[in-house]
């Protein structure tokens, strides 16, 4: 089974750069406290890494 990464949105994208915005709706996330079961590749990773005043990881599994 792959690695996957528990993300959730802990902030809200109003009044961000446009290119955090499309970031959080690259990983699925739209609304507050939304959480994402996503695949923990380097990819993700680097999004999660780039707005992590915008995400938390929650959780790893696998």
């Amino acid at each position: 089974m792959a690695k996957t990464v528990v993300v959730k949105q802990i902030g809200s994208p109003i009044r961000r750069p446009a290119k955090q915005r499309e970031t959080l709706i690259g990983l699925g996330l739209n609304k507050m406290h939304k959480t994402r079961e996503l695949e923990d590749t380097p990819s993700v990773r680097g999004m999660v890494n780039s707005i992590p005043h915008l995400v938390q990881i929650v959780e790893e599994r696998g």
